[in-house]
């Protein structure tokens, strides 16, 4: 995977804008940016494409922005001279598809059936755009088509919404979503640019999914975990399960055998995606240990504890 499809599938959301009026592509960048999602998605959609890609692209050069709905390689050519750092059709056109990969831009084309993941891996291509996602079959019709590709991700739009998102999300072959719900063209031709960037957090906050998991105390000695946890069962009827290190009451209190990490324990915060979630957290300004990461058979982080204390508490994302 190239290093613009790996940003985009840490990113995971990717805004797909149609922009009528090239005025409104800076503060509609910075609200993406604050929002919490640096990448857009300009559609080729309206004669604003091209003059609110370079806009953004100027305006903030760490931004990922890309050009959608390109269907000519004399789009390729103004989206790319505009600043887009890769290229979005609804269809697979050989000739543009072609055009990119002997240029080296990254180019995600629109297929919704096996015959289009064919076409896509014979041109060289291992990530598609899956076309209108929701009426062509959404997750089910992907998972079914990801079966004989191993190596073929996806990033679906057409449908995507909030409320479907994480379905679309916990399937690993799926890199990014893309969607318009949180950039909808009311408010941006109403300039209502802090309604957008409320729309965008809520987004992020969506797809991150974070939920509490436990709290773990710390205790001097295993004799004093398994105290504290039998006495929660008996005055709340929460089941004890003794472990390696620690001993829990049900599921939400974990008594450590020792002082652990954190002055009074640790808090453990479930996500549904840890490297994910550590991209858009180290975004907002929080450090991680990677120490104490754990990984996956693909080297993936999936378990990690925050730098920082917060109330006396340590805090660790897990998947």
């Amino acid at each position: 995977m190239n290093a613009v499809l790996k940003e985009l599938s840490l990113i995971g959301v990717v805004p797909v804008i149609k922009i009528d009026d090239a005025k409104d592509a800076v503060p509609l960048a910075k609200a993406l940016l604050q929002g919490g999602l640096p990448c857009a998605e300009v559609t080729f959609r309206t004669a604003a494409a091209k003059d609110a890609i370079a806009a953004m692209s100027a305006a903030y050069p760490e931004m990922l922005v890309g050009a959608g709905t390109v269907l000519t390689t004399k789009q390729v050519d103004e989206a790319v001279a505009a600043g887009a750092k890769f290229i979005v059709s609804p269809g697979l056109n050989p000739e543009v598809v072609k055009y990119c990969v002997e240029r080296e831009i990254p180019i995600v084309p629109g297929i919704n059936n096996p015959t289009g993941i064919e076409q896509a891996l014979s041109l060289g291509l291992t990530t598609v755009k899956f076309f209108p996602a929701e009426p062509s079959g959404g997750v089910k019709m992907i998972k079914a088509m990801a079966a004989p590709y191993g190596n073929v991700t996806f990033m679906p739009t057409g449908g995507v919404s909030a409320d479907n998102l994480s379905e679309y999300l916990a399937f690993p072959k799926i890199i990014a979503c893309g969607g318009s719900w949180m950039v909808p063209a009311d408010m941006i031709a109403a300039g209502n640019f802090d309604g957008i960037e409320a729309l965008v957090r809520q987004a992020v906050d969506k797809m991150l999914d974070f939920k509490l998991v436990h709290v773990g105390v710390n205790c001097p000695s295993e004799q004093q975990a398994d105290s504290a946890a039998a006495t929660m069962k008996e005055i709340f009827s929460f089941a004890t399960d003794k472990r390696d290190i620690s001993s829990f009451a049900g599921t939400g209190f974990e008594f450590m055998n020792f002082n652990g990490r954190g002055t009074m324990g640790h808090i453990a915060v479930k996500t549904s995606n840890v490297e994910r979630a550590i991209y858009h957290l180290t975004r907002r300004g929080v450090q991680f240990d990677d120490s104490t990461a754990r990984v996956d058979k693909n080297g993936n982080r999936t378990f990690i504890y925050l730098t920082d204390e917060i109330a006396g508490f340590a805090y660790h994302l897990v998947q």
